[in-house]
């Protein structure tokens, strides 16, 4: 089993209470728009990181981390972005191709709106965590936790942070 801590949207802010909330993961996971490469760095003292980068992230993220991340995590396929849409307003090149190849587990950000949606006609679970940083219109901020275990995607806890 794999516990994962996924986060997006921090904008040059992470929140000291987030390395507690993840504590017990094995893996996190960002879905771009860090602000600055200070702050994967820091998330990546405690644990892996995996992310993508995000409209307004500079050279120093993108440099890093790529657009769009395609892996398995255990037995799920996971498809990670920042811009992306959600079920069924996908964004058009997205929409393309996860019908050509849909993941199990597809993870945005952008929005700062938390959402978990399964998409039935791809069978595929979208998620995207909200905001964790404070730049935005969001009333809450929001990080998520959960595991996957072989194929499945269970024990999703979402956390608002004050």
């Amino acid at each position: 089993m794999t516990r994962i801590g996924l986060l997006s949207d921090t904008h040059n802010f992470l929140d000291p209470h987030i390395a507690e909330h993840f504590k017990n993961c094995d893996e996190i996971w960002h879905a771009g728009d860090f602000g600055n490469i200070e702050i994967a760095y820091e998330l990546k003292k405690s644990k892996p990181l995996k992310g993508v980068y995000g409209n307004i992230d500079g050279y120093d993220i993108r440099s890093v981390y790529p657009e769009k991340l395609k892996w398995k995590c255990e037995d799920v396929n996971v498809f990670m972005t920042h811009i992306g849409g959600y079920p069924p307003k996908y964004t058009p090149a997205i929409k393309k191709e996860l019908l050509q190849d849909p993941p199990q587990l597809f993870i945005s950000g952008h929005s700062h709106i938390l959402k978990i949606i399964f998409d039935p006609a791809i069978q595929c679970l979208h998620i995207n965590p909200g905001a964790a940083g404070k730049q935005g219109w969001q009333k809450v901020r929001t990080i998520i936790r959960f595991s996957i275990d072989g194929k499945e995607i269970k024990d999703c806890e979402v956390i608002e942070l004050d």
